[in-house]
């Protein structure tokens, strides 16, 4: 996995993740989410801090400041263009090669610059699917980004649920798309899309 392979998907997921942003409503800031007790306001105010805030500051090198992670984005009524030029800094800020070489410190472990790439990208798709599906709206990717996700999903979920970030699998079909598998290995059910899709 380098550049060539994560940074179209980042721009894509930004894109998209921009989009899914505006299309929720102020009523549906109190809505439930699939993240667990997260409305959709606390899953906003994470997706945004470490989608857009967190993806800018680890390619200049400098840890998040504490009064972000304290701050309730959704309280700015334009909360959703906020966002979406927060991700047009952070993906600008991918752009230059250079950031790609490398570790990053996370403060308390490094991790080499493309493989926290690949971890962002994975946050904003599959955190885009829980806003998308909590809010009536879809997540669009391409093959490349739904593959990528998967395989950053299957390297790294075994991880995320020892510390809670994930809970137990959904079982699917062996051809589901990929995307799909990657939702369900991260214990989503891919099928919730469709229920809140047809009540909406």
């Amino acid at each position: 996995m380098n550049r060539d392979d994560v940074y179209p998907c980042m721009t894509e997921c930004a894109a998209e993740a921009a989009r899914i942003a505006r299309g929720v409503a102020p009523r549906q800031l109190d809505a439930p989410t699939s993240c667990g007790e997260w409305d959709v306001r606390a899953l906003a105010n994470h997706w945004i801090l470490y989608t857009s805030h967190g993806l800018e500051h680890r390619a200049r090198r400098i840890p998040l400041p504490e009064e972000l992670t304290r701050q309730d984005f959704t309280a700015d009524p334009a909360w959703a263009d906020a966002y979406a030029g927060q991700l047009d800094r952070a993906v600008a800020a991918w752009a230059d090669p250079q950031v790609w070489e490398g570790d990053i410190d996370l403060g308390f472990m490094t991790m080499p610059a493309v493989e926290i790439a690949s971890l962002i990208v994975k946050e904003l798709a599959v955190h885009g699917w829980d806003m998308a599906t909590a809010t009536g709206q879809e997540l669009r990717v391409s093959d490349a980004t739904a593959r990528l996700v998967l395989d950053v999903v299957e390297a790294h979920a075994e991880v995320y649920r020892q510390y809670d970030g994930f809970v137990a699998p959904v079982t699917l079909p062996d051809d589901a798309p990929a995307f799909e598998r990657a939702l369900a290995l991260s214990g989503r059910d891919p099928r919730r899309a469709e229920a809140s899709a047809a009540g909406h």
